[in-house]
């Protein structure tokens, strides 16, 4: 007979590993960072960040190559970095065995003999990756590395299988996306578990900043030594130089033996990453789990905030995953003290150390998903980047495009952070100095932009001729630079009218027009202009892409005749309804065979390129032209097509910094904001949400609301099309809603079908507000 003893442990036996397969998966155990990792940007890869993270872990296999970083398909490994920011890098990592090798190697070159590099093969298979954590076998000596951190720490744990002689490198010059040049540096042996030291880094003539670190293990170094270029140093206690340096902490480890080693940085201090590392691991005493867990709860927090159900484990896949990706990108700079450099490279204090100096690429068209979800989602979030933006403004005297590492990169064009300022503003996220962002805001769009003196170009190029002219002539700059100045002089007449400022809002209204300045009658595209009024003879719809020089940025004028955010209705008034959607139409059909991604920036034959940001709108516009159904068809068939599930297909063409997976999330959920949300009255469109239900937990610091659902009655692949709408119980018969309905609470139920239904939303006073239709709005 059996014992009870014997029946509980054979209960235990049987069920609980069915009871642990039971368990629904949490929202983070849905996002993957392997997706899109092959054909990514140095920003997007496979490691381990929290939320805005200063520190950004994770391995590197490529040479010095757009693109660089994390590459899928490499079976290498040649480091692990601490930062993956646009422009900058710094503090490699990487365990080894047997003879000490100081050169990494090539990326592409044998990883079998010691003097190709210290880089190592790996097992694909051996690899793990989820939010926090990531995990991989070096075949070289069989190292199982594991990474995980906090927001300005790093954790490592490796476990050797064999007695070995072990060696830690830190290499400080190492290849990246954007490989700066190391000026100065040191590296010190403290005691015998702790390194500090610095790298001074300049990335071309305006991004110079020096990454600070402390290293420590838990047991001691048995030997500590160095190299700069090709000369070993051995018996040291210092290394200092410039170029390629490095130090190695050698260890004689045992069969099994784990080391474990934390890091912390700062763009202050030695003493700001001593202090970082200390606040933010001592807490956890070196338990490696522990860290990993905290890691993991935090992620799960924010994710959860969406709750998506009656979907594909794809589609959970891919919205949790694009969730994820919207905030790894962009970088926390300020200690936890709330020390950071400014722009003149001065030390600086913030007034709240808990909302940090953050830093990041372009504001670039951000409008159209980074700043909707962060407004709708996580409103301290969108206040924190307003505070940080007002803080350089503060000391810089400039609003920035993209503070890469706190400094005026001047990348892209125009000042699209108006547009989140003001959006946060009219969403009634107000825990900033509106005063003193209004005053931000007009002296951005009313000065021209400099060279500032303390490095970079403030401001907006072109502007003393658009000011002049109404429009950036052929000779000077990209025509397209007047539809985006004339969307932030919008943007500006809408916090000008919601503060009550009645001659501001005169003057910036009538600036937001100047888009008709270039739009030209006869072809009824935005063409280029030369100073004397002609228009530019050598054109076509499809010429004329640059970066940098004229033309239109990395677009074409077939894709910015649709770039007007806060007034479609004026493009539909210009270019005529009938030819607005027979263009816009045949525009979607022909892209759709390419997945919507102009591979290799060929736009002439990709007229929908959502692989960047000059029209991701596209799919929303036919709310406008009283064809809702296709906006229903078309976001549906982009979120389909151009966002994949595995590691060769996350997003076609450039993810930047979270982008394309903030544009998915908010499109999944059927909403979308085409004027970035920044009008007095902030609304919503409607698309075709891809679950059954999405609920989003609502912040009630911010909004009044506790949640917020959307019911997609019968959504398939097949049923994209919306048959009828309620709005908290009410009928709603236009595409679009206010944001304050959605904030107050409550319930949108769309009724889904297989086939259009023509009637819903399609009246003229059934399009959303814009600029010349404000009357639509009731």
């Amino acid at each position: 007979m059996y014992t009870i003893r014997n029946l509980v442990i054979l209960f235990l036996i049987i069920c609980v590993p069915v009871l642990l397969l039971a368990q629904p998966k949490q929202p983070v155990d849905y996002a993957d960072p392997m997706i899109g990792s092959s054909e990514s940007r140095w920003m997007l890869n496979p490691g381990v960040t929290m939320p805005f993270g200063m520190v950004q872990l994770s391995p590197d296999n490529q040479g010095n190559v757009w693109k660089a970083g994390y590459e899928y398909t490499l079976n290498n490994i040649g480091g692990f970095s601490h930062i993956h920011s646009w422009t900058m890098s710094g503090l490699s990592i990487m365990p080894t065995v047997g003879a000490l090798n100081t050169k990494q190697g090539p990326a592409d070159g044998p990883t079998t003999g010691w003097t190709t590099g210290y880089r190592s093969r790996i097992d694909k298979k051996t690899e793990q990756a989820s939010p926090g954590y990531y995990a991989v076998t070096l075949m070289n000596g069989n190292i199982r590395t594991e990474l995980t951190s906090t927001t300005r720490a790093g954790f490592f744990r490796f476990t050797y299988p064999q007695e070995e002689e072990a060696h830690i490198l830190i290499d400080l010059d190492f290849p990246a996306e954007n490989k700066p040049k190391i000026l100065d540096a040191r590296i010190t042996q403290v005691n015998d578990k702790e390194i500090e030291g610095y790298s001074k880094q300049q990335m071309d003539d305006w991004n110079e900043y020096t990454v600070h670190f402390v290293v420590r293990f838990n047991k001691p170094i048995g030997y500590f030594g160095g190299w700069k270029k090709d000369s070993v140093l051995h018996k040291v206690k210092e290394v200092t130089g410039s170029g390629d340096i490095g130090a190695f902490a050698d260890f004689k480890t045992q069969k099994g033996e784990v080391i474990l080693m934390q890091t912390g940085i700062s763009l202050v201090s030695v003493e700001g990453a001593r202090l970082n590392l200390e606040t933010e691991m001592n807490p956890f005493n070196w338990n490696f789990d522990s860290v990993r867990n905290n890691a993991r709860t935090t992620w799960n927090t924010l994710l959860s905030k969406i709750k998506v159900e009656g979907g594909s484990e794809e589609n959970l896949k891919k919205f949790y995953t694009n969730l994820y990706r919207s905030y790894i990108a962009r970088t926390i700079w300020s200690d936890v003290n709330g020390k950071y450099v400014d722009v003149c490279e001065q030390v600086r204090t913030l007034d709240d150390p808990k909302s940090p100096i953050l830093g990041s690429d372009a504001f670039w068209n951000t409008f159209w998903n980074l700043n909707q979800l962060w407004t709708l989602v996580n409103p301290d979030i969108a206040n924190m980047w307003v505070k940080s933006q007002l803080e350089m403004y503060k000391h810089g005297g400039w609003l920035s495009k993209g503070p890469a590492g706190i400094e005026y990169s001047g990348i892209m064009e125009a000042s699209h952070e108006i547009s989140l300022i003001v959006s946060a503003y009219q969403k009634g996220i107000r825990n900033f100095d509106a005063a003193t962002a209004f005053k931000a805001m007009l002296h951005q769009q009313t000065v021209p932009g400099v060279k500032h003196e303390c490095g970079g170009y403030a401001g907006n190029k072109f502007f003393d001729s658009y000011m002049k002219l109404g429009y950036v002539p052929h000779e000077e700059g990209q025509v397209s630079n007047t539809l985006e100045y004339a969307y932030d002089d919008w943007c500006v007449a809408q916090m000008a009218k919601a503060l009550g400022k009645k001659s501001e809002y005169k003057g910036f209204i009538k600036r937001a027009g100047n888009y008709k300045n270039v739009f030209d009658p006869e072809t009824k595209y935005i063409r280029m202009k030369h100073k004397d009024g002609a228009w530019v003879k050598d054109w076509n719809p499809y010429c004329c892409t640059s970066f940098n020089g004229t033309g239109y940025l990395e677009g074409n004028a077939w894709q910015y005749s649709f770039f007007n955010p806060h007034d479609v209705q004026g493009i539909l008034n210009l270019m005529g309804k009938d030819e607005f959607n027979k263009r816009l139409e045949e525009g979607f059909e022909k892209s759709a065979r390419f997945s919507f991604n102009a591979e290799a920036d060929l736009y002439d034959r990709v007229p929908i390129n959502h692989g960047n940001q000059p029209n991701m709108q596209a799919a929303y516009l036919f709310n406008y032209s009283g064809k809702p159904w296709l906006t229903q068809k078309w976001a549906r068939e982009i979120m389909n097509t151009y966002y994949g599930s595995d590691p060769y297909h996350g997003w076609l063409g450039d993810e930047d910094e979270g982008q394309m997976g903030a544009w998915f999330v908010m499109s999944a959920m059927g909403l979308f904001e085409t004027d970035g949300g920044a009008s007095v009255k902030p609304f919503y469109e409607i698309g075709s949400p891809l679950f059954e239900k999405t609920t989003i937990t609502l912040d009630n610091q911010y909004y009044s609301g506790k949640t917020f659902e959307i019911e997609a009655r019968n959504t398939s692949d097949k049923n994209i099309y919306i048959q009828s709408a309620t709005l908290d119980g009410k009928p709603l018969t236009k595409p679009w809603f206010y944001h304050a309905d959605l904030v107050d609470g409550g319930k949108l139920v769309l009724e889904m079908g297989p086939e259009p239904n023509q009637n819903w939303g399609s009246k003229p006073q059934d399009a959303p507000p814009s600029m010349s239709a404000a009357a639509n709005a009731k």
